[in-house]
């Protein structure tokens, strides 16, 4: 079993009565979960719910400072009241527009010894240095430093070389990265909430932690991820993340196109598209009529009487377009041979009838619509299912909130977040949030 299945899928590693949070932050939506680890044999028990309309959120990327730390301060503030607990940390997500993947080897030579822990923490440590630069030559930020397979004197394939002997051993590790910029300014937006981060895990990446199964991992699978403002997607193989990605399209570009073509406010065109909305045409579509307002005039007599299909020709075309531009990203990265035949869908877009089908046809691949396995599902009685949780509503535990899910994830299983290059910023950025936790506290 690979080093992530062995940690994804082992007992939770923290203490009783831990409390630990996720904060999501997306294009839509701000969601924070906060858990409290049970009892031995017990799965860790969600205690707080809350989300907030995502303000200050643009396409991944935070438009307007102000407006975000009031949305972020208002979806943790629910959960603190819901859990009557007070956070002082938490993991925090990366969007996928911002992400560059990025696959480096390593070599160490042993001279005849046994492979330790520490040689393989060298080996990262070696790889975060080796972290790409933007156009205009600055470093990105490194997100995540995922070993994904080992060479010991050309033995190919081995997934946990330690305890073996060698003169040679060499690592393929798998480096995530974002641009310094956004990561930079997301973080700071959080410490100015009086929040410390504890860690980022890239979008996708924690998608796949909550909804994959050990097969699918193993197997080769590509899990997309369909937020409001941008399509992440990940390449899972033999238990390891190998490829990471995202485009900056998604649910509210398919909003935007309906309020233009039907010419209709956007809060109408979201309306549409919950209620009617679908991926793919039907032979009723020209038989139901629906009323669509019209921008300034919400009389319902001035409402147009459109044919359903006209909204099946606006919304189509757009979902088409995304899964064609997630097929070209995986044909030009090379890694769709590794990919398999599976496909996982989650994130708000995902849910809408017909994407299912219309992903099968563009991608020509399986198609499943993915949930969070270990948030909403009680673990096996042999101890083989992976971290769960209780507590949450229905709600909650859909393919809308596989992101959040799978911070959690990580933050029973620090080790799934690998390592990053970021701590010393967020040190100096940290010590900020603590000093308003302490204002927090005693005002």
């Amino acid at each position: 079993m690979n080093r992530i299945a062995q940690w994804l899928f082992a007992k939770p590693r923290v203490t009783q009565g831990e409390v630990f949070a996720a904060l999501d932050i997306g294009s839509s939506k701000i969601a924070c979960f906060i858990a409290r680890a049970e009892g031995e044999g017990s799965p860790p028990r969600v205690i707080g719910i809350g989300h907030q309309l995502a303000e200050g959120m643009r396409n991944g990327s935070v438009a307007n400072m102000e407006a975000l730390q009031h949305a972020i301060s208002s979806a943790v503030a629910t959960a603190e009241q819901m859990a009557g607990e007070m956070l002082q940390r938490v993991i925090v997500n990366v969007s996928g527009s911002q992400l560059l993947s990025q696959t480096v080897n390593i070599e160490l030579p042993l001279n005849g010894r046994e492979v330790t822990e520490g040689d393989l923490q060298r080996i990262v440590a070696q790889g975060q240095t080796m972290v790409p630069e933007d156009a205009q030559g600055h470093p990105l930020e490194l997100i995540h430093t995922i070993p994904v397979s080992y060479t010991l004197d050309h033995q190919k394939g081995i997934r946990d070389p330690v305890g073996m002997t060698g003169g040679m051993l060499q690592a393929q590790l798998h480096l995530v990265s974002a641009a310094f910029g956004p990561v930079r300014t997301l973080i700071t937006a959080i410490a100015r909430c009086h929040l410390e981060i504890e860690k980022l895990v890239a979008a996708p990446y924690a998608s796949g932690l909550a909804c994959l199964v050990e097969d699918e991992m193993d197997l080769g699978c590509l899990v997309i991820d369909m937020g409001a403002g941008t399509t992440s997607f990940a390449v899972f193989f033999d238990g390891s993340a190998v490829y990471t990605d995202g485009i900056p399209v998604g649910g509210a570009h398919v909003t935007n196109d309906i309020a233009r073509g039907l010419t209709t406010s956007l809060a109408h065109a979201e309306r549409l598209k919950t209620l009617y909305g679908n991926a793919v045409p039907s032979a009723m579509d020209e038989r139901e009529m629906i009323d669509v307002p019209q921008v300034g005039e919400e009389a319902p007599e001035n409402a147009n009487h459109i044919q359903k299909s006209q909204l099946i020709r606006i919304i189509q075309p757009r979902l088409e377009e995304i899964f064609e531009l997630v097929r070209a990203r995986m044909d030009k990265s090379g890694f769709q041979e590794m990919a398999g035949r599976r496909v996982v869908l989650t994130g708000g877009a995902s849910q809408m009838p017909g994407v299912r089908e219309l992903a099968q046809r563009v991608l020509d691949k399986q198609v499943r619509l993915g949930r969070p396995l270990r948030v909403a599902r009680p673990p096996l009685a042999n101890g083989k299912a992976g971290p769960s949780f209780t507590g949450l509503a229905e709600a909650t535990s859909g393919p809308a909130f596989a992101t959040t899910a799978g911070l959690l994830v990580v933050a029973m299983q620090p080790e799934l977040a690998a390592s990053s290059s970021f701590s010393e910023f967020v040190s100096s950025v940290n010590m900020f949030g603590r000093v308003g936790q302490w204002i927090k506290q005693n005002m």
